[in-house]
């Protein structure tokens, strides 16, 4: 350690001489890798500032690869980033994706350094996280070749392919340098029939089994390192059955789970198809369960669009997918009534059909052209953010007849010095002349400080307070006014929204009726602004003209 950290000042002060560099490759192959990791990358980073100032590339090219090499065995991103070294960049699985993956990457770091015993993942389809899990099992199997480890998926064919991905990386020397970073752990036995692989010595249970879930499992197979569920789910025909799903967990929670050893760490990923699907079930014990308690866990979902509506996979060069890309498959779904599958295949967001109260297909849209002529009236509901994940949500409505056009939402998880300023604009940008909290003890104060900032800034709009029903719960209150909200409201196309606008109808298509703890703040803004029009009471609605 002390000879690594006096080459380290050395090269400090000489950062473009490779010798002192090369020096510290020797010196760090006797020290042991936990004492002295940050000053390898530190004098990594060094080494890359040096090629990017103009020193020999040749000399400091190996310099780079020596000291990833160092890092491999132990460091997860290291391992891909060297097994890949002299493979073109275009071709390179991590680095073209190293930006987008690296929150994964961590995460699974976490479970071999001990950290976490299971994670979560669900991306998208073909954004890499089947292939990323690949490399994951390559590099387990070479730092423990005699642990046992079991990869489970839908079908016995995605098993084949796992299982002949594995053999690619490690006996291909001229693509991958696996054999360089794991030289004492030869490859001794592999079995087509059985998708098993043995490294160093040919073991009962085998460094790697692959496996359907509907293989056999019981008595064949065993984990003591990871045990990896990868899409367990074959896709929307079993998702939309609720039956089949149990029958699902039924399989893995019998037949699958028990196959890990108490120590084994566990990895779920796949397309978050249903909340009864393995990965929710899984969840559920583990978030709602006191058994479950000491189990450290981390969940990790990267959606296809991002909080600003752009595309969290546009790899580079062109490897992934792009934001008019998804987009596009938003705008399809939403056209064939079946946002529910949108949410859950692209934006991990498992939504259950049973139960969903409003559909693409049922509602009304525009293309952001309003009528002309004076509207009858323009107003905007508030359902105010109460804490603990709401929103604010508040649709501008402007009424021409019985139609009630939806031009703008303000939709916001912010605090309210960024929430007020939004609906002040918003009074200003459409004339608003009527603004309606939902009364609450804890908001008086927000209503007060909202007017006195109206009045402070000479804008003229009356603001009111109105409280929820009491005799009526919110969910009977939204499905009270869910014709209305399908029958007179219309809001903008796809082609039309911003961000927020699309982040709010997403809210409201996933509002559930048997589901007490949705966020249910977008649907809620709406009924109350539909009962802001019409009266249900006396059996009949009407519509009043603006008073001034």
């Amino acid at each position: 350690m002390k000879l690594c950290d006096a080459i380290y000042q050395s090269i400090i002060q000489n950062p473009h001489e490779a010798k002192g560099y090369f020096d510290f490759i020797g010196a760090a192959k006797t020290a042991p890798y936990a004492d002295i990791k940050f000053l390898i990358r530190k004098v990594r980073t060094l080494a890359v500032t040096a090629m990017r100032d103009g020193a020999d590339v040749a000399d400091f090219y190996e310099v780079y690869g020596q000291l990833l090499l160092l890092e491999a065995p132990n460091d997860f991103e290291s391992f891909m980033e060297y097994i890949e070294l002299d493979r073109a960049p275009h071709e390179k699985f991590y680095h073209p994706r190293k930006r987008q993956l690296k929150e994964i990457v961590e995460a699974m770091q976490a479970l071999e350094d001990d950290e976490l015993d299971e994670v979560f993942l669900s991306l998208p389809a073909r954004t890499g996280k089947t292939t990323l899990t690949l490399f994951y099992v390559c590099w387990l199997i070479g730092r423990h070749p005699e642990n046992s480890n079991l990869y489970c998926t839908y079908s016995d064919s995605v098993a084949k392919t796992f299982y002949q991905g594995i053999l690619e990386i490690i006996t291909d020397p001229y693509t991958y340098h696996w054999q360089k970073v794991f030289p004492h752990c030869p490859l001794v036995s592999k079995n087509a029939a059985d998708l098993t692989v043995n490294i160093l010595r040919k073991n009962r249970y085998p460094s790697i089994t692959c496996r359907s879930i509907d293989g056999t499992l019981n008595g064949a197979c065993d984990c003591a390192g990871l045990m990896i569920g990868d899409d367990l789910c074959s896709g929307y025909e079993e998702a939309i059955s609720k039956d089949r799903m149990l029958k699902l967990w039924g399989k893995v929670d019998n037949n699958l789970i028990p196959r890990a050893k108490q120590t084994a760490k566990h990895l779920w990923i796949g397309t978050r198809w249903s909340v009864v699907d393995p990965e929710g079930m899984r969840i559920g014990l583990l978030e709602n369960d006191e058994q479950y308690r000491s189990v450290r866990y981390k969940i990790v979902n990267v959606p296809a669009l991002n909080a600003d509506d752009m595309s969290n996979f546009d790899y580079d060069y062109n490897l992934g997918f792009s934001t008019e890309y998804y987009r596009q498959r938003r705008a399809s779904f939403e056209r064939n009534d079946d946002m529910a599958s949108w949410l859950a295949q692209y934006m991990g967001e498992p939504i259950e059909r049973m139960g969903s109260l409003f559909t693409a297909g049922e509602f009304r849209f525009y293309n952001g052209e309003l009528p002309g002529g004076n509207p009858d009236r323009i107003f905007m509901a508030v359902d105010p953010a109460f804490g603990g994940g709401d929103a604010l949500a508040a649709p501008v409505c402007v009424m021409y007849g019985d139609d009630i056009y939806v031009p703008e939402v303000i939709y916001s998880f912010e605090d309210k010095r960024m929430t007020m300023p939004m609906l002040e604009q918003a009074i200003k940008n459409y004339g608003i002349e009527l603004v309606q909290f939902e009364a609450n003890k804890t908001l008086e104060s927000y209503v007060q400080e909202f007017e006195d900032m109206l009045h402070r800034d000479r804008i003229r709009c009356t603001v009111q307070s109105k409280p929820a029903s009491t005799n009526k719960s919110k969910h009977q209150r939204i499905m009270d006014k869910a014709s209305d909200i399908r029958e007179h409201m219309l809001f903008l196309d796809s082609n039309h929204r911003k961000t927020h606008y699309q982040k709010f109808m997403d809210n409201v298509y996933g509002f559930k009726i048997y589901d007490d703890k949705q966020h249910d703040d977008a649907p809620d803004a709406l009924a109350m602004a539909i009962a802001m029009v019409f009266r249900f009471d006396n059996k009949y609605a009407y519509t009043f003209r603006r008073p001034f």
